[in-house]
């Protein structure tokens, strides 16, 4: 994908969704070496967003930023794989908590294992101090948005960065 300078400039949502796709791809891959080849493209969302008392399948979704209906149907998924189990929430009757199994949590430290070789990759395609430049100016593009719109604002704090690899 050589740029043509006289080509017309993709949009930097374009761009991002091409690298998410590419990172995304490599961490299929490399899940599927390691013995997770029954997580579906799709359903690695879920792992990094699962705090270890567990999370509602609506509170995921969200913080997945996915529809209910797809969150759902990934945790079922990914349930039937060994890799979620669901139980009561002691805060809600009504209501169960999803929690990673030990099966999902063996997921975690591969799939952060593979991000950093990932980004090592990418920052030696460029270079390591265009690497963090852009993703200084990333962080700095997203604290500005959520300084200037309080919905924008929920959305990028609705993370807990602990849990995210």
């Amino acid at each position: 994908m050589s740029r043509d300078p006289s080509a017309k400039r993709l949009r930097l949502a374009l761009l991002l969704r091409l690298l998410h796709r590419e990172y995304a791809h490599e961490i299929e891959v490399s899940l599927a070496e390691a013995g997770f080849g029954d997580i579906r493209s799709g359903d690695a969302k879920v792992f990094p967003f699962v705090p270890p008392e567990g999370i509602a399948v609506r509170e995921l979704a969200v913080r997945a930023g996915v529809r209910k209906q797809t969150m759902a149907q990934s945790v079922d998924q990914l349930e039937r794989a060994g890799y979620l189990d669901r139980r009561p929430n002691p805060r809600d009757g009504r209501s169960r908590l999803i929690v990673l199994t030990e099966r999902g949590r063996a997921v975690r430290p591969v799939a952060a294992s593979v991000g950093d070789r990932i980004e090592r990759r990418w920052a030696e395609l460029t270079s390591p101090e265009e690497f963090e430049t852009l993703r200084d100016l990333l962080h700095r593009l997203l604290d500005r948005i959520g300084q200037a719109d309080p919905d924008a604002a929920a959305r990028l704090t609705s993370l807990d960065d602990s849990h995210l690899d």
